[in-house]
């Protein structure tokens, strides 16, 4: 008897020193059950879909998985916060936007448009921190909507030529994009030496 507690005791309780932690991974592992509840594995709690748009907010990386298969689901999840700040705040994408978006599923540029999409997104996240250096300004967190208009229009012509760039940068991206769907074609419909330039027929 005497054995057996002994060897259920804590490492605090016989004076031995505690294991150390293990590191906290890089990514952080959420899991969702068929409740439709997420579990955080690194708080060892429930959590919300608030909660995960805060993380997206902080830059923390993390994944959704289910907790029976595995499956990522991180998409899904993200696309649920997209619905809910859609449906209940100001829409950023409008209808017609969102049909466009619709009608290249399927389509045979459905890979090339999400690529030009994500570099151009990409883009103009690097033009929002070009802006906010040049104009000192650390974040527009703290601004309301009036105050962030107004500012806006006090720094027009930085921001006019910021967005000459962006332009031109997304100029670049769709020229890009063409080059590389007119190379993907001739590659998979290579033109007979007999139809090329100055060949005969």
């Amino acid at each position: 008897m005497t054995q057996a507690k002994a060897r259920t005791r804590r490492p605090s309780e016989t004076g031995d020193a505690a294991p150390a932690p293990q590191a906290e991974s890089a990514t952080r592992v959420l899991k969702k059950y068929p409740n439709r509840r997420l579990y955080d594995t690194r708080t060892s709690g429930y959590i919300t879909l608030a909660d995960v748009k805060k993380m997206v907010l902080d830059n923390e990386k993390f994944v959704v998985r289910d907790a029976k298969t595995s499956d990522d689901l991180t998409r899904s999840i993200l696309l649920q916060i997209i619905l809910e700040e859609e449906t209940g705040g100001v829409p950023m994408f409008s209808s017609q936007m969102l049909a466009h978006v619709i009608r290249f599923y399927g389509h045979t540029m459905q890979g090339l448009m999400g690529s030009y999409l994500e570099k151009n997104i990409q883009a103009f996240t690097e033009l929002q921190q070009r802006f906010s250096e040049q104009s000192g300004v650390v974040g527009s967190n703290g601004f309301s909507p009036e105050m962030w208009t107004q500012f806006m229009s006090v720094q027009a012509p930085m921001m006019q030529g910021l967005m000459t760039n962006y332009m031109e940068q997304s100029k670049a991206l769709y020229v890009q994009m063409q080059e590389q769907m007119q190379k993907n074609a001739e590659s998979l419909f290579p033109i007979p030496p007999a139809f090329g330039v100055g060949g005969k027929k």
